[in-house]
């Protein structure tokens, strides 16, 4: 089995990988370079999680025949009999772990994962992130534009690093070698690292369990899911309203620079970004064999156009992203009130509003039936997620205190090193294993959803069935790489497997090694690693107590924070929201179901629409000549009056009358003058006949 272990989590690292990242990005649209950047950024930060308990194991192992190698040494020296054994001197034996990694192995390989992380999160992925957005046409000009863009990252990190090498260089103690400066480089990105990781792990460690809770108040969440359909229409408007805006920028340059004009190769890159339907409309109103005449109009410069292209990028990114958000959220608030619904019924059967949109497999439909699904529903899943809210409390306590008594050896006050010690003392290495993997994979979860949480980085949004952009993927893998190897570290300290903080002479992991000695920089061991992982308890107390919500509310940015008059007008606002939306798509289904049920009543009788339309042509005829219709009259009223007719009269009762007081008319009268609905678009006639004639 040597090897083993590492070699199946290698792989299957890779396949979860590929799989989160099929799920979020598109294969077929996006660049190859962008898809691989984010893939190799995303697998190297799994394996860090995933293979440092491997090494955790294997180091223990270590330990224990150092320890015991020790104990025979002194055996040997103390036994007045050689011929005594040493061996029964031990009073336990080192048991090889199962996923034990051979020597030389695990230092090669942290190496490699390690360095092609930085390279990626540090330089590579920004530059690409940057080049990706920019607005330039040449490579030379989205080269420059993402130097500049990406000049503060670069600073912040040259920076902590100058002031590094001046203090090594300055210290009497301290010699510069090639070691050091690694060391040095090393500590300068954990730094900016962890200085991030604390602030994100603050709110995640409160704000994951109390979520969980909250999801188990079905009243709570469904005031806010309304809550947020207030905020994300107005925003969903705007982003309308913002590329209606660019959109007719880009008309207007379009129109003026013809075909035969030196810009017009960068007119056509704009319009390629463009939604189709706005490329069709300007291709329609543009005349391809006008001439331009430089004395008539003035023509935009190339730096314009430059960012007139990033605003079109920007406008579209925007459009579609909450565009899906609103999708998402019309499905969750229709679930909500599809349970809310359910709770009461005594069949114990789950009803839908409307069927789910994704197509459910054929075991789901076995398994998941309507009863089970109205048991989890509206009996299983509030008690489920309670419990889990408790446990995730509890979890959240033992890494709070954790972290501010860490550093304390003598006694050892650390929870998470006090389970490692007692698994050591019996070499119990799977439940070491599973220990570490889960306190790890907790402590990832609390930093990396905490980005996706705050809304200042809400404009980086991960959305499912392929729906994320290029920056935002750029921008994870990114973050991604720059947060896992300082938590790594961290928590390496918390179970006091690293020396520069616990101070004891024991056996390092392969990790640690890579990460080189901390003493290099005192101030940095023993000052701000120590201490400043503390205030997380202060930021645990402002996240309980909501502070930086009710400042944000206070400063005029919407915040949901319940019993408040502004909360109370938005979650009303979004109640009718989603009610205007639900009507919509009720009377969608309406009409599918009676086309499908005039197909299932008249699709067998198609052969007779001729000798009809020859019977109502022939009806027309005798009213204009009533002696020849006198003559025929018997056996025509006695043949319509059969299967025809009742046809004709069956037809015309399924009809419904027409809702002229329905939302397919604008609802605002200001906005039927001026052409446009709610989102901000031009309603053409045949879009607005469409909508009026929904009902018939």
């Amino acid at each position: 089995m040597s090897g083993a272990a590492l070699g199946i989590e290698i792989v299957v690292v890779f396949f979860l990988a590929l799989f989160l990242l099929h799920r979020y990005g598109d294969f077929r649209r996006q660049q190859r370079m962008v898809l691989f950047g984010t893939l190799l950024a995303w697998y190297l930060c799994f394996l860090i999680v995933f293979i440092l308990p491997l090494d955790v194991t294997t180091t223990i192992y270590k330990q224990c025949k150092i320890d015991h190698g020790e104990h025979e040494a002194v055996s040997n020296q103390t036994s007045p009999n050689s011929s005594i054994p040493p061996t029964k001197s031990v009073p336990t034996v080192c048991h090889k772990p199962w996923s034990y990694i051979p020597d030389g192995i695990m230092p090669v390989f942290w190496r490699v994962v390690y360095w092609t992380s930085q390279c990626l999160t540090w330089l590579l992925l920004p530059f690409m992130q940057s080049y990706a957005r920019s607005g330039g046409f040449s490579m030379t000009g989205k080269i420059k534009t993402a130097l500049i863009e990406n000049a503060i990252y670069y600073g912040t990190y040259l920076l902590i690093f100058g002031s590094l090498l001046i203090y090594v260089a300055v210290h009497p103690k301290l010699r510069l070698s090639w070691y050091e400066l690694q060391t040095i480089g090393i500590t300068a990105a954990n730094t900016w690292g962890l200085f991030l990781l604390v602030l994100l792990l603050g709110y995640g460690l409160v704000e994951i369990p109390r979520s969980y809770w909250n999801a188990a108040r079905r009243g709570y969440l469904l005031d806010k899911t309304y809550f947020k359909a207030a905020k994300l229409m107005t925003e969903k408007a705007d982003a309308e309203e913002n590329l209606e805006d660019v959109m007719e920028e880009v008309r207007k340059v379009s129109e003026s620079i013809k075909y035969n004009h030196p810009l017009r190769k960068y007119i056509d890159t704009i319009l390629r970004k463009c939604p189709a339907d706005y490329q069709e409309k300007m291709g329609r109103n543009m005349d391809d064999y006008e001439d331009y005449d430089d004395k008539r109009n003035t023509y935009p410069s190339e730096k314009n156009l430059a960012k007139l292209h990033k605003q079109v990028i920007y406008a579209v990114q925007r459009h579609n992203r909450t565009q899906v958000q609103w999708r998402n959220l019309l499905e969750q608030a229709f679930h909500l009130e599809d349970v809310s619904k359910n709770e009461t019924s005594t069949s114990r059967t789950f009803v839908r509003s409307f069927p789910s949109p994704e197509q459910r497999s054929w075991v789901s439909k076995i398994l998941y039936t309507p009863t089970v699904e109205w048991y989890w529903e509206c009996l299983l899943r509030q008690w489920f997620y309670r419990v889990l809210a408790v446990v995730l409390s509890l979890f959240s306590v033992a890494v709070v205190w954790s972290e501010c008594t860490f550093f304390s050896t003598q006694p050892v006050l650390s929870l998470f090193a006090v389970f490692i010690q007692l698994a050591e003392r019996d070499y119990n290495y799977l439940y070491i294993e599973m220990a570490c993997f889960i306190t790890i994979f907790f402590l990832c979860t609390c930093v990396y959803s905490t980005v996706f949480r705050i809304r200042v980085f809400n404009y980086y949004y991960l959305a499912s069935h392929h729906q994320t952009d290029a920056y935002s993927l750029q921008f994870s893998g990114m973050l991604f790489c720059r947060l896992t190897p300082p938590l790594c570290l961290n928590f390496l300290g918390l179970i006091h497997m690293d020396s520069a903080i616990s101070h004891q002479d024991k056996e390092q992991t392969a990790y640690t090694s890579i990460m080189g000695s901390m003493r290099v920089l005192s101030f940095i061991a023993d000052g701000f690693y120590i201490y400043y992982p503390m205030l997380i308890v202060l930021l645990c107390i402002a996240t309980y107590f909501s502070l930086g919500t009710r400042c944000l509310n206070l400063l005029g940015f919407q915040q949901f924070v319940g019993d408040n008059d502004m909360t109370s007008d938005l979650i009303d606002e979004g109640k009718e929201l989603i009610r205007r939306e639900k009507r919509k798509r009720q009377r969608v289904e309406d009409g599918e179901n009676r086309r499908r049920e005039w197909r299932e009543r008249y699709g067998n009788h198609r052969e007779d629409y001729p000798a009809r339309n020859r019977n109502t042509y022939s009806e027309l005829k005798e009213s204009s000549n009533p002696d020849a219709a006198s003559t025929n009259r018997q056996g025509k009223y006695s043949w319509s009056s059969t299967r025809p007719e009742r046809d004709r009269q069956e037809l015309l009762q399924d009809v419904e009358p027409l809702d002229f007081n329905g939302d397919t008319i604008l609802d605002d009268p200001m906005e039927s003058e001026t052409g446009r609905h709610s989102g901000g678009r031009y309603l053409s006639m045949s879009s607005s006949q469409s909508r009026i004639f929904d009902d018939v």
